[in-house]
């Protein structure tokens, strides 16, 4: 019987999982020179995927889907976050926090200079909510309003910290060593800038 039938192949094609966007979580695209794709979850709960600028959308979308469970995980502790975080400051409330820090940075930045050698070129204050303090190249020094809400110790470290960055631009040994120097309990200090 088996010169009957003629053999019979089985072929088991694999093709990539299929795609189905309407089960994905719904994420933002930022297209860059960068070579990989990269996830993150914003502070604010968003999915936002970093991506080459020719990768196409297809593969954009089979990224976001192999890693639904890893999204899904980093949203729920997000959000969990999110609603532990006090409420956002309002406008009057920022008005007030730039107007104390108006009065009360210049003249520890004109002390600690003193005490450092080092002089900045410019102070300027906003209302950043990603860090407390940042030096320019040009020896500029910016510093968020929000510091105002820590204790003065940990508001001494910042302008102490944003100082020493006119001389080291780094975080290195050399760095450490200078903040050291000028407050050698600069880390004790730091936990003062992450209670809440």
């Amino acid at each position: 019987m088996s010169g009957i039938f003629p053999p019979v192949r089985i072929f088991l094609v694999i093709s990539p999982p299929p795609c189905y966007p309407w089960l994905m979580e719904k994420y933002d695209l930022l297209r860059s020179r960068r070579k990989t794709l990269a996830l993150e979850i914003t502070r604010d709960c968003r999915v936002l995927v970093r991506a080459p600028m020719k990768c196409s959308a297809r593969r954009i979308d089979e990224f976001v889907e192999a890693h639904q469970a890893w999204i899904a995980e980093k949203l729920a502790l997000q959000r969990q976050r999110a609603a532990q975080r006090p409420p956002e400051p309002t406008a009057e409330e920022i008005s007030a926090l730039k107007q104390k820090a108006r009065e009360i940075l210049p003249g520890k930045v004109e002390y600690w200079s003193r005490v450092t050698g080092l002089t900045p070129t410019g102070l300027k204050v906003t209302a950043a909510r990603t860090r407390y303090g940042s030096c320019s190249g040009k020896n500029s020094l910016c510093f968020s309003c929000f510091l105002m809400d820590k204790p003065e110790a940990a508001i001494d470290l910042v302008v102490v910290h944003e100082l020493c960055h006119i001389q080291v631009k780094n975080h290195g040994p050399g760095f450490y060593a200078l903040l050291g120097r000028y407050l050698p309990d600069h880390r004790e200090r730091e936990k003062l800038l992450k209670q809440r």
